[in-house]
């Protein structure tokens, strides 16, 4: 099983494949999701330390771009936990001053995925 490593919040086993903010949620990581996974909001922010997936959905690279993030943050509505990884959740519910992270987002990644190679040059 694969290990998510948050410096803050120690480090916790997940099942492959599981959503990244599902993952998260889980384990008692109160990161928002406003939008509720649909990659519409950017409130599910991440920045990877290590173990950052190589693939990126369609739908997170657009919403990057538009939202002039590419290649400083990642969307853990949009990230499926394949293998271990080391992060820093960027906007949670707390230090937002929200009253909940978002309504609950699906057990797949929504909308349906187009994976492409991710670019590291936020291009």
């Amino acid at each position: 099983m694969p290990k998510i490593t948050i410096p803050e919040h120690g480090s916790f086993e997940v099942e492959q494949g599981q959503r990244l903010v599902n993952a998260l949620q889980a384990h008692g990581v109160n990161l928002g999701h406003r939008c509720g996974g649909y990659a519409r909001c950017t409130t599910c922010r991440v920045e990877f330390i290590d173990g950052e997936p190589e693939i990126i959905s369609r739908a997170e690279q657009d919403k990057l771009k538009a939202s002039e993030l590419s290649g400083e943050v990642r969307l853990a509505c949009q990230i499926l936990v394949e293998e271990d990884m080391t992060l820093k959740p960027l906007m949670m519910v707390e230090e937002m001053g929200w009253s909940d992270p978002g309504p609950p987002p699906e057990e797949t990644v929504t909308p349906l995925p187009d994976w492409i190679e991710n670019s590291l040059d936020g291009a």
